[in-house]
């Protein structure tokens, strides 16, 4: 294995986007960085998996836009496969819905085509050494659109949580649900309590009601 500046490892990676000035242009900045190797530089997704499979790179730096099999489809491929090599997302779209789905499927980071040469460079260090790199632009954006996604999806319940709530909206007491359910009323009373904390309510009835409006129960 090659060594690069100050005796660690180059970090090998395939960088691919259809556009061939920008692709030579990430290369040559990559390899003029003395960290990095270059294994293939191509024009597709379809050639970025087939160097990945072949070449097994440590990075596999994508443009989210490209013909045939695009930067997303290369993530869910590298997923899929099980592939060791990682991908890193770069494009010039960068609204929080993409970045969040792109991260969600498994890309290993992603950055605007805007950022810096040196930027680049140490996002495909970071990547290659495990972390997942998203930048301070676009990590604000990312935690808006994490807590919008969460409140559309509601709370997270247990299933005896959820257990419990269907009885209250089936209109059953807490005597009643402990019955139904086989376990103790203060264990009932438990559980309506966290559930009274994760829906921001303070009774059954106003339970049941934000349930119903987040579709929790029927």
């Amino acid at each position: 294995m090659s060594a690069g500046r100050g005796g660690d490892p180059l970090v090998r990676v395939v960088v691919a986007d259809d556009l061939p000035f920008f692709r030579d242009g990430v290369a040559r900045g990559l390899t003029q960085s003395g960290r990095i190797e270059v294994v293939a530089a191509v024009g597709d997704g379809r050639e970025a998996l087939d160097v990945i499979r072949r070449d097994t790179p440590d990075v596999a730096l994508v443009d989210y836009e490209m013909p045939d099999i695009d930067g997303l489809g290369v993530v869910r491929a590298a997923v899929r496969d099980g592939l060791a090599t990682r991908v890193l997302l770069l494009s010039a779209h960068t609204e929080s819905a993409v970045v969040f789905q792109a991260l969600q499927e498994g890309a290993a980071g992603y950055l605007s085509k805007d950022a810096r040469r040196a930027e680049i460079v140490e996002a495909v260090i970071d990547v290659a050494h495990g972390r997942t790199v998203v930048p301070a632009e676009l990590a604000a954006g990312l935690a808006g659109e994490i807590r919008l996604r969460a409140a559309a999806q509601g709370p997270v319940l247990s299933e005896r949580e959820r257990q419990v709530l269907q009885a209250f909206a089936r209109g059953l007491s807490v005597p009643q649900v402990a019955a139904e359910l086989f376990i103790g009323v203060s264990t009932v009373k438990t559980h309506t309590q966290r559930l009274y904390e994760k829906l921001g309510v303070s009774d059954r009835a106003a339970a049941v009601a934000v349930a119903m409006r987040q579709g929790l129960v029927e």
